[in-house]
């Protein structure tokens, strides 16, 4: 297959928008697969949610991705969870792709978790369609979702298609750029039939295809002109202006369909061939590993040296699968490659092309390719090319976790079980976090969210067989200064022999809330005061102060340190002596600047019955909650609010109960918040009690 006629592609959502049910028809149609299975219901569950969690819960957990074959072009296809407990699944799966379709739902819109996929594709600068799903829902109104799509996610987006009925009405699309109407027959809607467009949807149709042509007028001097001209406008040149405007992020072109009836799947897999890039249209930039800032450009080019990231990796009962995008080269089965960060070369043993929980062992792959590899040890995010020191790709973006909870094995025999899965889980998933308590000897899993970490916990029950105790969840809390404060430390230590001197003078100072580093360390000593080596030495001393705070034991953020003035020994100066000299200035100096604690607060959406609003309004304002806005829409109410972490334990279950089980709620962590001062003084006494209890 040439890479011209190679497609790699990711289906994107917001939890419960039919992305799966999407990927079953797509393997359905394009031969894949011979029997459609449901996402829920009694069979088997669907292809791409092979876990058996996966299947019970009926959610996607782990992206899965697959290779079909569509009008003599290959794609390579990868479905992502919906839930954002699981968005670093999202953020790699995006980072390898050339092209997106996200899915809305035709009666939710644009929801909270479609706004960070959107804000994900847009930081890899993935071209994307925009797919209305479950048209026939009752409430389905396509025009207001494209209407959100513009104003939500800051996009010229425009309709396609246009639908033949609605809600239980649903009979096919109308296409506005061959201007027919397309219908579904047979069981399971295999066959695409084209007729002229009824005679009721004619004005309709030719009103939104002149619409259409306006918006992508904006992107095509030869389209404005025919227009102005009034002269008809040939399929051939709305579709490269389409193609060209999609692939410069330039707009959004939005299809309708309903997965679940089997209508409008197979427009949307023409529309992935004939809009999105193939690998050689995309543009790869590198880092020279010699100097960071020089550039290095790929080319899709099988015969160039090889270049390509591991992305993802997961344990499998025969080894580690390490998946790979090759952008340059072609890599050989039994061949030697450098991993560019730890300079160490790799054996690829074995290269697979992975159809969801099944392998097909080939002998090669070439530039555009997504494959796994086996008898590698690799991280996420790692380059491999043919020789040590060619280029670095930029890595992915990984959220920091924002739970906590204890686990350990009710047995000792269990421990190394244990230790042995949780290696495996933080291998596999950066956002997953394990840490042991300094003070209570604790093992402590951090993650996104309570479905995340209890995800995590029933996976070791059922895969390493360990029936493990849990604590109760517990937030990362941070401390952060309110006010600047000056410092003159000079340390000075004598116990015979060479003794040890430092002396530093400035001022630490909050950070701008909208700044993102933890800490920043800048110095102006000037006249050699300080020896220009001692410097990394006292931003050393400074962050491992960050660590602890002094007020609960959580880690310091938000703080600006300016070194300005000191003074040095020329015998019992050093690095050390530097290093403890910051850190206990640091300590010295933070409490002076009234610190703080932060709480992380989520943004919440809620959607239910009308008639729940004001139970649900209530509750969010007993649990600290800020309301930002609320939607109504067919006796469905939408709430988006702020709520601080520490008051969602249990919120599902609680959502259920006020809404008779009707309401549903998707949480992403927002920012971190001042915890007000009752609340402050609770905390910080728990946790001395916990501490006294552990230490008693």
């Amino acid at each position: 297959m040439k890479s011209s006629n190679l497609r790699n592609v990711g289906i994107s959502a917001h939890i419960d928008s039919g992305k799966t049910t999407l990927s079953e028809r797509m393997l359905f149609y394009t031969g894949r697969i011979h029997k459609m299975e449901e996402v829920h219901g009694d069979g088997a569950g669907a292809t791409m949610d092979h876990m058996e969690l996966e299947k019970e819960r009926g959610i996607t957990i782990t992206s899965a991705a697959t290779t079909v074959t569509w009008g003599g072009h290959s794609i390579n296809l990868i479905d992502t969870p919906g839930h954002v407990d699981f968005t670093v699944e999202v953020e790699r799966s995006l980072r390898v792709l050339d092209g997106a379709v996200l899915v809305l739902c035709s009666v939710g819109g644009v929801q909270a978790q479609s706004i960070t996929v959107d804000r994900q594709m847009k930081r890899y600068h993935i071209p994307r369609l925009a797919l209305i799903n479950k048209m026939d829902r009752i409430g389905a109104d396509p025009v207001k979702v494209c209407s959100e799509v513009c104003e939500k996610l800051a996009c010229d987006a425009f309709l396609a298609q246009l639908p033949i009925g609605v809600e239980d009405q649903f009979e096919g699309v109308i296409d506005l750029v061959t201007m027919r109407a397309l219908y579904f027959d047979g069981d399971r809607g295999e066959t695409v039939r084209s007729e002229p467009i009824p005679a009721a949807e004619v004005t309709r149709s030719k009103l939104a295809r002149q619409q259409m042509l306006e918006a992508l007028s904006m992107y095509s001097d030869e389209l404005m002109e025919r227009l102005l001209s009034e002269e008809e406008v040939s399929e051939e040149l709305v579709n490269r202006v389409i193609r060209d405007a999609v692939q410069t992020l330039s707009v959004t072109p939005v299809f309708v369909a309903s997965a679940l009836k089997n209508k409008g799947i197979q427009p949307v897999l023409d529309a992935i061939i004939r809009y999105l890039p193939s690998p050689e249209e995309r543009t790869i930039n590198a880092s020279s590993c010699q100097d960071q800032e020089t550039p290095v450009h790929l080319v899709c080019d099988a015969v160039k040296p090889l270049v390509g990231m591991a992305f993802k990796i997961v344990d499998d009962p025969y080894g580690q699968l390490t998946f790979m995008r090759i952008y340059q080269g072609t890599i050989h089965k039994g061949q030697t490659y450098v991993n560019q960060r730890t300079s160490r070369k790799e054996r690829f043993s074995r290269i697979l092309r992975i159809h969801a929980d099944r392998r097909e062992e080939v002998i090669q792959a070439r530039a555009g390719d997504i494959i796994a590899v086996t008898g590698i040890d690799a991280t996420s995010g790692d380059t491999f090319a043919e020789q040590a020191g060619y280029c670095t790709l930029e890595s992915m973006f990984v959220p920091e976790p924002v739970i906590k909870i204890a686990v350990r094995p009710p047995k000792r025999d269990d421990g190394d079980r244990l230790a042995k899965a949780l290696a495996r889980f933080r291998k596999e998933d950066p956002t997953f976090q394990v840490t042991t308590d300094p003070e209570t000897g604790e093992t402590l899993m951090a993650g996104m969210g309570e479905l995340h970490l209890e995800v995590y916990v029933e996976r070791i029950r059922r895969e390493y067989k360990v029936e493990v105790e849990v604590g109760a969840p517990s937030v990362s809390y941070r401390e952060a200064p309110v006010r600047p404060a000056t410092f003159n430390y000079k340390y000075k230590k004598q116990t015979g022999g060479a003794g040890q001197f430092a002396h530093l003078a400035g001022k630490l100072e909050p950070l701008a809330a909208d700044v993102e580093e933890a800490f920043v360390f800048q110095e102006k000593v000037v006249g050699g005061r300080i020896p220009k080596e001692y410097i990394p030495s006292i931003e050393k001393g400074f962050r491992a102060s960050l660590i602890k705070g002094p007020i609960a034991g959580f880690p310091i953020v938000g703080v600006s340190a300016l070194v300005e003035d000191g003074s040095h020994h020329e015998v019992d100066s050093s690095d050390m002596a530097f290093q403890a000299a910051a850190r206990l200035c640091f300590r010295e100096t933070f409490s002076k600047m009234k610190p703080v604690l932060l709480e992380p607060i989520m943004k919440v959406e809620i959607e239910s019955p009308a008639n729940f609003q004001g139970s649900i309004t209530g509750d969010l304002t007993s649990r600290r909650g800020i309301i930002l806005s609320t939607e109504f829409a067919d006796n469905v109410t939408v709430i988006l609010a702020e709520l601080p972490l520490a008051e969602t334990f249990g919120y599902s279950t609680d959502l259920r109960s006020m809404t008779q089980g009707q309401g549903t709620f998707s949480m992403e962590f927002y920012r971190y918040r001042r915890v007000p001062a009752s609340i402050q003084e609770d905390v910080v006494s728990r946790k001395k009690k916990a501490e006294a209890v552990t230490t008693g």
